[in-house]
């Protein structure tokens, strides 16, 4: 109730605009992209609790060291330890299995640059978990943010990915120069 209050009176006072299609009414995988700034973190919570949606997000162990750790677990915060990274995969199985509805939140482009491909993990654990992907956006050029199509992945990597491209194509983030092109390492050479 409360979260839902402060997301409208954010929407209320914001620049930005939500234009999103309806929540999924079933776990997802909610790829937030592009992401070129932590501000998109605070537009991720903004959507998530305008929507209603209860949102999970995956974040390096050091974030919930100390005195950050109560704060970033409430806000849904799943540790990772790099060093055993597929035990995020057995626990978002055993929450989908326990029934849990939520989004995971993943950022598959990062927030770093020099890269040039996605990380494959949200297509991995979409796929192990059977979740489907919504897609997340940021686009500063309109000034709009939301959710986008919800997908079933079909094990084909590359016609999912070029799905997912086509959606992305337009979109630029909060520092446009940071865009990464959503195309996995995985796939094929064109």
């Amino acid at each position: 109730m409360l979260r839902r209050f402060l997301a409208r009176i954010f929407w209320t006072l914001s620049r930005w605009k939500l234009a999103t299609h309806p929540a999924p009414d079933r776990p997802t995988v909610l790829i937030g992209a592009p992401h070129t700034s932590n501000w998109d973190f605070v537009l991720m919570l903004a959507i998530a609790w305008r929507l209603g949606i209860d949102v999970r997000w995956l974040g390096k162990k050091s974030l919930f060291a100390g005195w950050r750790g109560p704060i970033m677990r409430s806000l849904g915060g799943i540790a990772v330890d790099r060093e055993n990274p597929g035990r995020v995969v057995d626990d978002v199985v055993a929450r989908v299995a326990a029934g849990e509805v939520f989004g995971l939140v993943v950022t598959p482009d990062g927030t770093r640059r020099g890269h040039q491909h996605w990380k494959s993990g949200f297509y991995r654990i979409a796929r192990e978990t059977g979740m489907p992907v919504t897609l997340g956006y940021v686009d500063r050029t309109t000034m709009t943010t939301g959710l986008g199509p919800t997908m079933q992945l079909s094990g084909n990597v590359a016609a999912d990915m070029d799905e997912i491209r086509a959606f992305y194509a337009d979109k630029a983030g909060f520092h446009p120069q940071r865009r990464v092109e959503p195309r996995l390492r995985e796939e094929p050479s064109h």
